[in-house]
């Protein structure tokens, strides 16, 4: 499946005031990558809150989703967003009156489920404070939190996808109303079919941006599969302006995926538009598997080196190869390359050895060299 034409939605913008970076998701513009903090945080935990949020930026993330379950949270939420750059999103369900509250905040965007969070009338009042502070609404409709009269009409056999887009256009109803057209939309379910149509039928029905990803999805293997299923043929058909690899897994494990998904999307796309909307800036990891032949464990050497890399900003592959029978070889188009037989490594640029030394020595080498580049 190729991408000869993307869908292009009209922009919306996240931030940009105050300290706080601005952010455009939509039309040409390239893929957002955005993760959701795993804990609740209380007002002493917002100094390591601030580091890890600076890591997760380094690595590619450019939204930062909260759970707010309660008006205390969304007060650490209101103060943590006053002391770091990244648009930081409210997530809340069931109390409209919190979603007010984050408003009095530098809180970028607000997501509600539209399943849960009121009717009409109290929706309409979380509009009129975001339209008044010009923040941005994402609608989220998850397949599993849908609304009654909808979740009836799944019992008597509406499909699961069809039963969502209802649920989305419901909403969208609304907001079209009030003449609110600052929003988003999500279409997620815990299964990649009904994640797939819903989001085609979607996105022939809005100009809205659309934010992809699948829900529920898993552990890390199993939820970079399931994800990697749903969201690359939408992005391979040019739908998608912002994606969030959900996984039982550390945020920046999320990131990672996102970043790879991505990667492996634009080898899918023309090479315009792969330049335009799934460019992944950043190291490119390129390792093998290992197998019986090894005498380098790319696997140690990998994982310890994993995280440094993804937080680099380079436009570089890095190559890490398990024997130097097919190491330079294989990896000749990598900027920089390691590789090793017993206790000798070898050090590589563009498939030329430049260095050989003992493998005590390897981490200090490989940093030195990374450093140059």
């Amino acid at each position: 499946m190729i991408l000869k034409q993307a869908r292009i939605s009209r922009v919306i913008n996240v931030g940009g005031f105050s300290h706080v970076e601005a952010v455009q998701i939509g039309g040409s513009l390239p893929i957002v990558i955005q993760t959701m903090w795993k804990d609740r945080i209380s007002f002493a935990d917002k100094p390591d809150a601030v580091k890890r949020i600076e890591i997760l930026s380094s690595m590619g993330c450019r939204l930062l989703r909260f759970a707010v379950p309660d008006i205390k949270a969304a007060e650490v939420l209101g103060a943590l967003a006053q002391m770091v750059s990244m648009p930081l999103v409210a997530d809340i369900h069931f109390d409209h009156k919190i979603a007010l509250r984050c408003l009095d905040f530098p809180i970028a965007k607000i997501r509600i489920n539209p399943g849960n969070i009121g009717g009409r009338e109290k929706v309409s009042r979380v509009l009129e404070k975001a339209a008044k502070n010009n923040i941005p609404i994402r609608i989220g409709v998850n397949a599993g939190s849908l609304p009654k009269d909808i979740q009836e009409q799944l019992k008597q056999g509406k499909k699961t996808h069809e039963a969502m887009v209802m649920a989305a256009e419901r909403e969208m109803a609304i907001f079209k109303e009030f003449d609110f057209k600052n929003y988003m939309i999500s279409m997620k379910a815990s299964g990649i079919a009904d994640t797939i149509e819903a989001n085609r039928i979607l996105a022939d029905r809005t100009d809205a941006p659309i934010h992809i990803g699948v829900t529920e999805a898993g552990n890390l293997i199993a939820g970079v599969a399931a994800n990697t299923a749903a969201i690359l043929p939408l992005l391979a058909e040019g739908i998608g302006d912002t994606i969030r690899v959900s996984l039982s897994d550390t945020m920046e494990n999320e990131i990672v995926a996102g970043r790879e998904i991505l990667r492996a999307a634009s080898q899918l796309a023309a090479p315009e538009l792969a330049v335009e909307r799934l460019s992944c800036k950043g190291v490119k990891i390129v390792s093998c598997p290992r197998c019986g032949r090894f005498s380098f464990d790319t696997h140690q050497f990998a994982e310890r080196w994993k995280h440094k890399l993804y937080v680099m900003n380079k436009d570089i592959t890095v190559a890490i190869m398990g024997c130097e029978v097919n190491g330079p070889t294989e990896a000749k188009n990598a900027d920089l390359g390691i590789t090793g037989a017993g206790n000798k490594v070898l050090l590589f640029k563009n498939g030329k050895i430049i260095r050989t030394l003992i493998a005590a020595e390897a981490d200090a080498a490989f940093e030195e060299e990374l450093n140059k580049l």
